[in-house]
């Protein structure tokens, strides 16, 4: 059984509030789950002190039984210090794609063109 750390979301429309619970990989998100850990309340101040409320020593104690956290519950884990998640980077992404880099290439050469025999 593929056990992860995962939100549950609850809360009414456009008011998200989650449960930060242990759920087998395959019952839905807000379906059965084995444990609730701890709640997140996203719209709270990212300072405030009831924003992210985890029993730290469960989410370890899953950790060690190889539950493994979502992206999102691993940043919230990692700020507060239970484990280290790697910073991902991917400069790549924001390169224009393959029709934007040609277009650019026409612009260009077309603007030189323009430059050229006017100088």
């Amino acid at each position: 059984m593929s056990l992860k750390i995962r939100l549950a979301r609850g809360g009414a429309k456009k008011r998200p509030f989650y449960r930060v619970v242990v759920a087998d990989s395959r019952s839905p998100r807000d379906g059965r789950y084995i444990e609730k850990i701890g709640y997140f309340d996203p719209l709270k101040e990212k300072d405030a002190a009831d924003r992210l409320v985890l029993d730290t020593e469960k989410a370890k104690a899953w950790i060690e039984k190889g539950a493994q956290p979502t992206d999102r519950v691993a940043r919230l884990l990692d700020g507060l210090g239970v484990m280290k998640r790697e910073a991902r980077s991917n400069p790549q992404k924001a390169q224009p794609k393959k029709k934007a880099q040609e277009r650019a290439a026409a612009a260009a050469e077309a603007a030189g063109a323009a430059e050229a025999p006017a100088a």
